[in-house]
């Protein structure tokens, strides 16, 4: 996987090539937003865009895992920081918190994807 600098983001996208979303840990992988680990990444309808938190705590967050930000990390573009319930820091996209799906078990998977109608694959 090669990860390019974020001005090149737009060029590469279309070609479906994997690329690094300026300071944010996340990849664009065949039109869908993933981990630096290749993870399917997704959103979730409970969450309001630009609320600054995550709905998703206790045992939902044990079955959808935040895709965390560290104290260091900084936001861009449309990459934002949330806080969680837990004091813990989350990536959002266009305002919405980001998670993976404890099910998806390669990179590539996506059996998340229209779990209960409200959890569905975060996308460009």
């Amino acid at each position: 996987m090669k990860i390019f600098p974020a001005f090149a983001f737009a060029a590469l996208m279309m070609a479906g090539t994997v690329v690094m979303a300026a300071s944010a840990p996340v990849n664009v992988t065949n039109g869908i937003l993933t981990s630096p680990a290749g993870m399917t990444l997704y959103i979730f309808d409970r969450d309001m865009p630009g609320d600054g938190k995550s709905t998703c705590n206790g045992p939902c967050a044990t079955n959808w895992p935040a895709l965390t930000a560290t104290d260091t990390d900084q936001a861009t573009g449309d990459y934002s920081i949330v806080t969680r319930d837990d004091g813990k820091k989350q990536w959002a996209y266009k305002g919405k918190p980001l998670y993976t799906w404890v099910k998806d078990q390669k990179p590539g998977d996506k059996t998340g994807d229209g779990f209960n109608n409200i959890w569905h694959v975060a996308k460009p």
